[in-house]
């Protein structure tokens, strides 16, 4: 095992500039951060991307504020949305009830049924733009049910499995069944098929396995598309919302032969679980800034003390400490360079232990910053998101309360 290089250096003057920022702000507490000049230029990336009569979905759950889904809706000029549980799907028809939503999981019926309960008699519309989706002939059972006690028409969605293998239907007779029970009741509405694809991107591409399951998902759907022409006629399908890919495989689709709609949120901010080879045109986006609350000059290792100075000289990483406000995300350091976790002293969600080279130079009440593992989760654990623009924090976006 080779000795450990020095990864301390230089701060970056991109995070310096977003730290006097934040202190400008009056800011001291463990923030979220979203650039919003790299956001519109990610977004932009997108919309430049997607054939012409490609459809953007925008994914809720990855950008968990109301006003950064506005702000997307507007910039990338679409109203469709994808939403994953009720306290989001209730917020959004309040508060966007022009908006289309699709349910990107499959609500248990009784989650549907208190939809209904809650929403506004004033917000009635905004359920028509609803799409439900089902994955089982058991789950249509029970949304006929439920369309039937509610006296209306919801509009379904069919879950196809494209590879994934997370559930949804296959092609063939449960499909075909599906289909027709949806035709055969008036109240229910087909409204499309959704197919999921995130594992293509991550598949080797030895003897063309990466190809050949892309190929496997599109052939899945497009004899799906066949045996719902079957049902409801070519002219009706091809109306149809044909949703597919996500943030990893969006730039996949360079026509409109199988989707008319891909869906995407994570690569407009971009957490580093997304910095992948077909997301290289995306810029990190989104940031944990939290204040130094120590900064020591020499590592010291409580009950190991006397295995400190081997340890500093085998790698010079360990040199310097700094004790953070909070802790304990699924985030990495980014700023300053060189930053890393201590394994031996544990992590912290109140004061978390940093180790850094001899160059590291930062003091308390300044920043380190992170960059998320994934959005949908971490941006909720902060409050309202800094939105920082130009040198300044310029807005502050709520985001939605904590759900599943």
């Amino acid at each position: 095992m080779s000795k450990p290089d020095d990864k301390s250096g230089p701060r970056d003057p991109y995070f310096l500039s977003i730290q006097q920022a934040l202190m400008n702000a009056g800011i001291a507490t463990p923030t979220l951060v979203v650039d919003r000049t790299r956001l519109n230029a990610n977004i932009d990336a997108l919309k430049g991307h997607l054939p012409e009569g490609m459809g953007y979905r925008i994914v809720a759950k990855s950008l968990p504020s109301i006003s950064l889904i506005q702000h997307v809706a507007q910039r990338a000029n679409t109203d469709r949305l994808m939403t994953f549980n009720l306290p989001m799907l209730v917020a959004l028809s309040n508060l966007m009830p022009e908006a289309s939503q699709l349910v990107g999981k499959p609500l248990p019926v009784q989650a549907a049924r208190n939809y209904f309960e809650k929403l506004p008699a004033t917000r009635s519309d905004a359920a028509d733009q609803i799409q439900w989706l089902i994955d089982t002939p058991k789950r249509l059972t029970q949304y006929q049910e439920l369309a039937k006690t509610l006296d209306r028409t919801l509009r379904l969605n069919l879950e196809l499995d494209v590879g994934l293998h997370r559930g949804g239907f296959e092609t063939g007779a449960d499909l075909g069944a599906v289909l027709k029970g949806i035709k055969t009741d008036p109240n229910l509405e087909f409204a499309g098929f959704m197919g999921y694809e995130p594992h293509i991107p991550s598949l080797p591409t030895t003897l063309g396995w990466r190809d050949k399951a892309l190929a496997g998902a599109w052939r899945t759907y497009r004899t799906a598309l066949e045996q719902a022409a079957d049902v409801f006629g070519s002219e009706a399908v091809a109306h149809i919302t044909r949703n597919a890919a996500g943030s990893p495989t969006y730039r996949y689709y360079e026509d409109t032969e199988i989707a008319n709609e891909v869906s995407a949120g994570s690569c407009l901010v971009k957490p580093t679980h997304f910095d992948t080879e077909l997301l290289e045109p995306h810029l990190p986006a989104s940031f944990i800034a939290t204040p130094v609350i120590k900064s020591i000059p020499k590592t010291r290792m409580p009950g190991l003390e006397f295995a400190d100075g081997a340890t500093r000289a085998w790698d010079p990483n360990y040199s310097k400490t700094v004790f953070i406000y909070g802790g304990h995300w699924l985030a990495d350091p980014v700023d300053p360079p060189g930053l890393s976790y201590n394994s031996t002293f544990g992590r912290s969600s109140n004061q978390e232990m940093l180790n850094g080279g001899p160059e590291l130079n930062i003091t308390p009440d300044e920043f380190v910053f992170f960059r998320p593992h994934q959005s949908e989760a971490v941006f909720l654990q902060f409050g309202d998101i800094a939105v920082y623009d130009e040198g300044e924090i310029v807005d502050y976006w709520p985001v939605f309360e904590a759900s599943a």
